[in-house]
C-alpha cells in the first residue's frame, strides 16, 4: 500500500466552489450550517478581487495529479500595535473527517508559518470553540500554541455595525 499523498497550494478564482464546500462542511461540523452564507460570488469579489482574505487548499494526491479537496485555511493580515509588524490571522482551518491525523492540519500550519515569515508577522492567531476538544488538544500538544486566557471575543454583526454609525461624527 503506498503512503497516503497530499499537497497544499494557494488558492484560484477556479477553486471558489471547492472552497466554498469546505467553509460548509466547517459549518456542519461546528453545528451551525444556517450560518454559512457565503456564496461563489462572494468570495470571487472579497478573496480574489478585493484581496481581503488569502486561502490555501490541501488536495489528495500530487501537483502534478490532484484528487480532492481534503482542507483548507483561509487567512488574513491584521497589524499590531505592540509589535509594530502585520499579523496573520487564521480565520478557519479545516480537514475532512476522513482526511484527519494524516499531517494535513500540521502541513497547513507549516505553509501558514511560511507566508508568515515571508511577511515579516509577528504573531499568528486564531480562535478555538471551547467546546472543540479534538482541536484543542492538536493546537496544544501538537503545536504546542498557548491558550489567550484572560481574553475574551467580541463581535458585531451586520445591524450591530449599521448601529455604531450612530456614534460617527459624520453621519452617512
Amino acid at each position: 500500500m503506498s503512503p497516503f499523498q497530499f499537497h497544499i497550494r494557494p488558492t484560484t478564482v477556479d477553486d471558489v466552489d471547492a472552497l466554498l464546500q469546505l467553509v460548509r462542511d466547517l459549518a456542519t461540523y461546528e453545528k451551525e450550517p444556517e450560518s454559512a452564507k457565503a456564496t461563489p460570488e462572494l468570495f470571487r469579489e472579497n478573496i480574489f478581487e478585493k484581496g481581503y482574505a488569502h486561502a490555501l487548499l490541501a488536495f489528495q494526491g500530487t501537483p502534478e495529479d490532484p484528487g480532492v479537496p481534503l482542507g483548507m485555511a483561509l487567512y488574513f493580515f491584521n497589524f499590531s500595535t505592540w509589535t509594530g509588524r502585520p499579523g496573520l490571522f487564521l480565520e478557519d482551518l479545516f480537514v475532512k473527517p476522513e482526511a484527519r491525523n494524516k499531517g494535513i492540519g500540521k502541513a497547513l500550519f507549516g505553509e501558514l508559518a511560511k507566508v508568515a515569515l515571508e511577511k515579516n508577522c509577528g504573531r499568528l492567531d486564531w480562535s478555538v470553540l471551547t467546546w472543540n476538544e479534538p482541536s484543542i488538544a492538536f493546537y496544544e500538544k501538537g503545536l504546542s500554541a498557548k491558550r489567550m486566557d484572560g481574553w475574551m471575543g467580541m463581535r458585531l454583526t451586520d445591524e450591530g455595525i449599521q448601529n455604531l454609525t450612530r456614534f460617527a461624527l459624520v453621519a452617512n
